[in-house]
């Protein structure tokens, strides 16, 4: 049954275990995140310091999880050759290894057989799904997020989650297209 109004700093801070976010658009517009990408679209420059007011509440809340044991894993399916914003994205992604997330990378073509959500996930200790809804110019859409907890779908999306990552290249090893 779909709950309301969940919560994504308080799901990331009850994880015991693990919390894997699985991303397959190729632009987003979100929140102060718009900006971040217009200033780097104009300058070329990307805020890429873990302790700037930009990235500290993130860097923060991951490396608590990290210190309590919960691993951190984000897989993201993009097309090639990127979009600028992917390169955007790749450009920033050292903060999140930085904070203690494990980034892979999948070729939107090498996931074509896979059976992939219709929307961007995250899920907290094999238990929970939280699914990102977005409008087709990557702003939230009017229901935002939706928390589930069907073990079926749980299973479902975990498992969709473990081959792409399992396909995905990690962060270091990525070259952007």
């Amino acid at each position: 049954m779909p709950q309301s109004e969940p919560n994504f700093r308080e799901l990331m801070e009850a994880a015991q275990h693990s919390a894997v976010h699985l991303e397959m658009r190729d632009i987003y517009g979100v929140g102060d995140e718009a900006a971040d990408f217009i200033h780097w679209q104009s300058t070329g420059l990307r805020d890429s310091d873990p302790g700037s007011a930009y990235w500290t509440p993130w860097v923060d809340l991951i490396s608590r999880a990290i210190k309590r044991g919960v691993t951190v894993r984000r897989a993201r399916v993009v097309s090639e050759p990127v979009t600028e914003y992917i390169r955007y994205e790749h450009a920033g992604t050292s903060v999140n290894v930085h904070a203690g997330e494990k980034v892979r990378w999948l070729p939107r073509h090498r996931a074509a057989e896979l059976l992939l959500p219709g929307s961007d996930l995250w899920i907290f200790d094999g238990s929970s799904v939280l699914f990102n809804h977005f409008t087709g110019e990557g702003n939230w859409a009017p229901r935002g997020m939706e928390l589930r907890t069907e073990p079926k779908l749980v299973r479902q999306c975990a498992d969709a989650f473990e081959a792409v990552w399992e396909r995905g290249t990690p962060h270091d090893q990525y070259e952007i297209r």
